[in-house]
């Protein structure tokens, strides 16, 4: 019985040895089942998950910088393979995914890459914002101009004043230049009144002679 029991005793020895290195294996394989895989060119992305779960339900989420009818946003089992063209672009564009399985947080994956500029699209070169420079502030009151001023107008003019023609008193009709048919009747009755005032003198005269 000693001699079995010695013999069995290495043999107990190897069995646990044996199972635990299958157990290691084991356990190295599953945590190295997990495989994501991201890609980025200048024109395309490549994303390529394998050796996942597929008991479980495990997401994957896709973001293209700027274009957002290029994402994806879906569920998948075992592997998930998709494969997405670039729009042209002038300047790094980024590429996001993001998995979250099923099986642990362990094997969840958040990962950018950038997508370079392709040849023949140069990149716009980074300025800094210029800033604006100060506009200088206007003077408190303009300077007065070197340019003499033009002399005003005199409130008179020297040339003589014209004197207003004064309208004609018998309105449009013009001034009649010769002699009037009317003058040998004035002068007849001047001549009249004289000789009627001479009469009344020389009587007054008499009157009062007679009375002394």
């Amino acid at each position: 019985m000693t001699r079995f029991g010695s013999l069995r005793r290495p043999g107990a020895l190897i069995s646990v040895a044996a199972a635990g290195v299958l157990g290691v294996g084991l356990a190295a394989g599953s945590a190295s089942a997990h495989t994501p895989r991201l890609v980025v060119d200048c024109t395309s992305a490549s994303v390529d998950l394998s050796a996942y779960n597929g008991g479980v339900t495990n997401h994957v989420k896709v973001t293209v910088e700027g274009d957002a009818s290029l994402d994806v946003d879906q569920v998948f089992g075992s592997a998930f393979h998709k494969d997405i063209t670039l729009p042209d672009h002038s300047s790094p564009l980024a590429v996001h995914l993001v998995v979250t399985a099923g099986d642990g947080k362990q094997y969840d994956v958040d990962q950018t890459e950038t997508a370079p500029v392709c040849p023949g699209h140069s990149a716009p070169p980074s300025t800094p914002p210029s800033s604006a420079p100060a506009s200088p502030s206007a003077p408190a009151s303009a300077p007065a101009s070197s340019a003499p001023a033009s002399p005003s107008a005199p409130a008179s003019s020297s040339a003589p004043a014209v004197p207003a023609a004064s309208p004609s008193p018998s309105g449009d009709n013009l001034a009649e230049t010769g002699s009037s048919s009317s003058t040998p009747i004035i002068a007849g009755g001047a001549v009249v009144v004289v000789l009627a005032g001479a009469g009344i003198m020389w009587a007054s005269r008499r009157r009062r002679a007679a009375q002394h």
